[in-house]
């Protein structure tokens, strides 16, 4: 086969099993590297062999074949069509010559990076074990690799260990209970011959955030830490847990608290330490889980702990009380910048609550904290106490708020990046505010219910117009503490960045365009149509003496999921765009097979059907708690999953029973909702009829 222009579009005529089998013994290369070494040099970039490619996950490299002199001879080298997913929200790994990723359902490829060459396909078959945590799908983000196995934890919250040379499964562990909500979502991180993870969930349930260490060659349980304190009735597992109790009110335990640390993990080979970017409340709403008060820690909070024992180190929380879903899951990057005259080892972190912070990383001071977007619930970062000075009424406390930033944050999942040449952080930013609204909400009454969405708050049965959000590229000076500059994005929800020492920045975005930009100035240098929405962040590595920019292209996460016609203006639909994993080269010549263009919805219709407006009332309602999390805001979907108004499934109640009762889809990523009866999915098809009519 060439390597130029192949993208496998056979391997949709024929089936899997047979393709795989032709493809058996393509790769017999060892995987010969020393995986301590390859994380922690940052001067070697052939290899992207981390999350962040280095331990500092500076999302960074060295190589600068491709710089901004010769960026415009990039082209495509090939392309891979990533069959049977829908989320491609993730970001890839190159080690000696061939590519690692995961998408959809934890579905791991390995690939040849010269050639394109699908090496081996490993399927954790999710929807065939993970039940209602099926209802929480914006996993997987990425991976991790250590001595010859590739890592990835699932969405029924298991963690394998693959044999990176076939894919065979070395080990499995079960990190999670599999009858909670609890799932993964985050990439595992590698360190000391130890794996960490941790969890999401905490809207969907009572549940208690945690993140744990296990042995890299057995799967062993090595260390826990427990992130919120449990019932004080059954004691505390450490001295942290006794400290942080003395934050909360009320019985906050019933409730789990939250907490959990769904994405951000950093190892700090310098002080021999794992910080930990925590997770929101559970609910969000305060009121609810803690109704005197209290910082609520160790919520919204950096956490150091060391890395051998998981004993508690320093903590610094962001976002003290968290009661507007302001986590700080976000990127921990290691640095060492000039601070006063002199070089001070920290950690630059942009958090969702809009203030990007610079911390010390030996003590968890605060070195400096300022607003790099649009925030409104606080007028700036005390440096004497570290703590945010909020504006009177952003707590929704008599009345509702509009808020900025929103849930979504000023900075969501979506990878920055550090360039120690230039000295600046590249930021995928967004700008939308938030209603917080809890009217109607009896703190006394309310209980965390395993089958809905448990925000505490109001929710929203309304659509999200185009103009409800804007987002931008931000280059932002952390010593300084300003930006140095920034270039407009399409819509809200674009992909994470990556940069090189040949001066570029890389970004996908929400439209398909594929940019290179110039790191010092923002001018724009190179852009692709890669023809699908962009979501997760680009890698650089070297093959053959080479080279190569990676990036898989393809629609997900939570915006797409579930932000209505914000999210859907740029006409992607799952289950006509395709997910690639696209590379690049110079001189690189293939194209592209032919893809299908952008295209909106047509909702469909049964003039026979009548709408009763109050059963169409209490379905949104049910709509909101259960289903906006994959079909979207007021059943606009964005391209996640199907939009339910174009769905003929609703006009025929049997059908409808069938799968969203019975879970006849189940197999296919759709979850069973066993809890509804047949009042309330009658309720549901009359919301959708009336949505497929234009019904605000």
């Amino acid at each position: 086969m060439a390597a130029t222009g192949l993208h496998f579009g056979w391997l949709r005529r024929v089936p899997l099993a047979m393709a795989l089998l032709a493809l058996a013994g393509c790769h017999t290369a060892p995987i010969n590297v020393d995986s301590a070494r390859l994380i922690a040099d940052e001067l070697d970039g052939r290899n992207w062999a981390a999350y962040g490619r280095t331990y500092s996950e500076h999302h960074a490299s060295p190589l600068r074949q491709i710089d901004r002199r010769n960026v415009e001879e990039l082209g495509l080298a090939w392309s891979l069509d990533l069959l049977g997913v829908t989320n491609g929200a993730t970001v890839p790994l190159a080690i000696d010559g061939i590519i690692y990723l995961t998408v959809g359902q934890s579905i791991v490829h390995a690939v040849d990076a010269r050639t394109g060459r699908l090496l081996w396909r490993h399927d954790p078959e999710v929807t065939k074990v993970a039940k209602r945590k099926l209802r929480i799908t914006w996993g997987p983000r990425g991976i991790g690799y250590w001595e010859g196995k590739i890592y990835v934890g699932t969405t029924d919250g298991r963690l394998i260990a693959l044999d990176a040379r076939d894919g065979r499964q070395v080990w499995s562990t079960q990190t999670v209970d599999p009858d909670n909500e609890l799932t993964i979502t985050g990439p595992p991180r590698l360190f000391n011959g130890k794996v960490i993870i941790g969890n999401a969930g905490s809207e969907f349930g009572a549940n208690r955030g945690y993140v744990t260490a296990y042995d890299a060659g057995t799967g062993k349980q090595l260390w826990r830490f427990w992130i919120v304190p449990g019932d004080p009735a059954e004691g505390f597992e450490n001295a942290a847990m006794e400290m942080a109790a003395k934050t909360w009110t009320g019985d906050w335990w019933k409730f789990g608290g939250g907490g959990q640390a769904w994405n951000a993990m950093t190892y700090d080979p310098a002080y021999n330490r794992v910080y930990i970017g925590t997770g929101n409340g559970s609910p969000w709403n305060r009121k609810v889980r803690s109704p005197g008060g209290g910082d609520n820690l160790f919520l919204c909070s950096i956490v150091a702990l060391d890395a051998d024992t998981g004993e508690y180190v320093w903590h610094y929380q962001t976002t003290p009380g968290e009661t507007w879903d302001y986590n700080s899951s976000m990127d921990i990057t290691l640095a060492t910048i000039t601070i006063d005259g002199r070089p001070r080892p920290v950690i630059l972190h942009a958090p969702k609550n809009g203030f990007f912070y610079v911390i010390d990383r030996e003590t968890g001071k605060v070195l400096s904290a300022e607003k790099f977007g649009k925030v409104t619930w606080a007028e700036r970062i005390d440096l004497a106490t570290g703590r945010p000075v909020e504006v009177p009424g952003a707590r929704y406390e008599e009345a509702t708020a509009l808020v900025w930033p929103s849930t979504m944050g000023v900075h969501n999942w979506q990878p920055m990046s550090f360039n120690a040449q230039t000295g600046l952080v590249y930021i995928p930013t967004l700008e939308m505010a938030s209603l917080f609204d809890d009217r109607g909400i009896d703190p006394k009454r309310f209980g965390m219910q395993s089958t809905k969405l448990n925000t505490g708050l109001a929710m929203p049965v309304g659509d999200a117009p185009p103009d409800a959000g804007k987002s931008a590229l931000l280059a932002w000076d952390p010593v300084q503490q300003r930006a140095a500059w920034s270039v407009p994005t399409p819509g809200l929800w674009n992909g994470g960045t990556m940069t090189t020492d040949g001066g570029l920045v890389f970004q996908g975005q929400s439209d398909g365009r594929f940019n290179a930009y110039d790191a010092a100035t923002g001018g724009q240098l190179w852009s692709f149509d890669a023809q699908m929405g962009i979501t997760g962040a680009p890698i650089t590595f070297e093959a053959g003496g080479q080279q190569y920019i990676s990036v898989v292209v393809g629609w997900g996460g939570s915006a797409p999921a579930f932000f209505g016609s914000l999210a859907a203006q740029h006409g992607w639909q799952a289950r006509v765009h395709p997910h690639r994993l696209l590379t690049f080269v110079r001189g690189g010549r293939a194209r592209l097979p032919d893809t299908p263009p952008p295209q909106q919805v047509k909702p469909v219709d049964d003039p026979a059907f009548v709408v009763d407006a109050g059963k169409a009332q209490s379905g949104g309602v049910l709509f909101a708690e259960r289903c906006i999390v994959c079909h979207g805001l007021g059943a606009v979907a964005a391209g996640y999953a199907p939009d339910l108004r174009a769905s003929a499934l609703s006009l025929d109640a049997t059908a409808f029973q069938s799968v969203v009762q019975g879970g006849g889809l189940e197999i296919a990523g759709m979850p069973r909702f066993e809890e509804l009866g047949a009042a309330e999915l009658e309720s549901l098809r009359h919301y959708l009829r009336a949505r497929a009519r234009g019904a605000p």
